[in-house]
């Protein structure tokens, strides 16, 4: 028990120390990138390459990791990360910086990326009573909104005080991506601790066929993970990098301001899945993911529509209360249809289909975002491709709801 504690303290510290990083670095990152020389379309064409790289690494990294050891590939993931915040903050090489992205650990939106979320939760739903793990994932992912929440607001006034304090605007932004490649250092540190309780149990090994790590759950995986790529497709246009953009080339926002932004959304998006876990254990959690999912799509349609900055910074903060009650449920809900051999496997695919899903979009939104007439457009696409992804899982999955 004194080391099942232990893990799971260890496993929400290193959520909300990457999250600290993922948070602080968004705000920054598009601009940083910006001021290196790069345009809005190689932005966009960088951000979907790297996102692509996290999928393939991370396809490999999770679908082997319950033979290998979870804990190797934690570490190994660690690793990766602080690759890419070294490479990112010593070069402005557009191609040295596309092969860092591709090979290493870094997240242009703010959210989780790498195969740190499908490793933890596999390791959580093991440590944990099943009764528990809806609830425990609400906490993680709060854990994690918070922390992200602190890191862009941590980044946005770090960055504006060096301005403030004589400093480039280049410099003062890769201060921020070398605090990213530092909490890579302290997340291989906590890794190192970790027992062998994290371990997938091996039951099963050897005795069925296996194709990516999955056996009996193969085909609800398969389709969950067609589903769960077309939600990611459609959250790429807004990753929040290219909002943050966003909000700087249409209201000429500073860091700063920014950074305050985000410290809200990410603190109303992890209080959303928090409440999700109480809807859910009444309503089920199918239903919970769609049923709040759809009215935050139309409030995100509504931001570029609104007038001044004060009501688009409203309607995203109302659409970030919302937002993330489908988090926690989707992933609790992909733990309860498999089997215990296959969660690492299982949350790997649908996380490498959501990483594939939302590396494409990221190019498409840098070449609107480029043009002054259609910056708006992506935050449309983006909410209406969302609403048919409910609608579809709606219709898939609600006969085989669960609690």
């Amino acid at each position: 028990m004194a080391h099942t504690r232990l893990d799971v303290v260890l496993l929400f510290t290193a959520r909300s120390i990457r999250l600290f990083a993922y948070g602080a670095l968004s705000v920054v990152l598009a601009l940083y990138l910006n001021q290196v020389g790069l345009s809005g379309g190689q932005i966009g064409m960088l951000f979907t390459l790297t996102l692509f790289g996290d999928a393939g690494i991370s396809l490999w990294i999770t679908t082997t990791a319950d033979r290998i050891g979870r804990k190797r590939m934690l570490l190994l993931g660690a690793g990766l990360m602080v690759l890419a915040g070294i490479v990112f903050s010593l070069t402005d090489d557009i191609v040295l910086l596309i092969i860092a992205g591709i090979i290493g650990v870094i997240s242009p939106s703010g959210n989780e990326i790498g195969p740190f979320l499908s490793l933890e939760q596999a390791a959580l739903s093991q440590l944990l009573p099943s009764q528990k793990r809806t609830h425990s994932f609400a906490w993680y992912n709060l854990a994690g909104s918070l922390a992200s929440a602190l890191g862009a607001l941590a980044a946005g006034f770090a960055s504006k005080a060096l301005l403030n304090a004589g400093y480039s605007e280049l410099a003062s932004y890769r201060a921020v991506i070398y605090g990213y490649a530092g909490c890579g250092v302290i997340l291989v540190l906590l890794f190192l601790f970790l027992s062998k309780g994290v371990e997938a149990a091996p039951a099963n090994a050897g005795k069925e066929k296996r194709v990516l790590g999955l056996h009996k759950s193969r085909g609800v995986v398969m389709k969950l993970s067609g589903l769960f790529a077309l939600d990611a497709f459609a959250g790429g246009f807004v990753i929040q990098s290219m909002v943050a953009y966003w909000f700087h080339i249409k209201f000429n926002v500073d860091t700063a301001l920014l950074g305050s932004i985000f410290f809200g959304a990410n603190i109303f998006a992890g209080l959303s899945g928090l409440l999700a876990a109480g809807i859910a254990n009444r309503i089920g959690l199918i239903n919970t993911m769609v049923f709040t999912h759809i009215p935050s799509n139309v409030l995100l349609i509504l931001v570029p529509l609104m007038p001044n900055l004060t009501l688009a910074i409203t309607m995203l903060l109302l659409r970030f209360s919302i937002s993330q009650m489908d988090v926690p449920t989707r992933q609790s809900y992909t733990m309860a249809v498999v089997d215990p051999d296959e969660r690492s496997a299982a949350s790997g695919v649908t996380t490498i289909a959501r990483s594939i899903g939302a590396a494409v979009s990221p190019a498409l939104a840098g070449v609107l975002l480029a043009s002054p007439a259609l910056i708006g457009v992506p935050f449309v696409i983006a909410g209406g491709l969302k609403i048919v992804y409910d609608l579809l899982l709606y219709r898939n999955f609600r006969k085989a709801d669960v609690k």
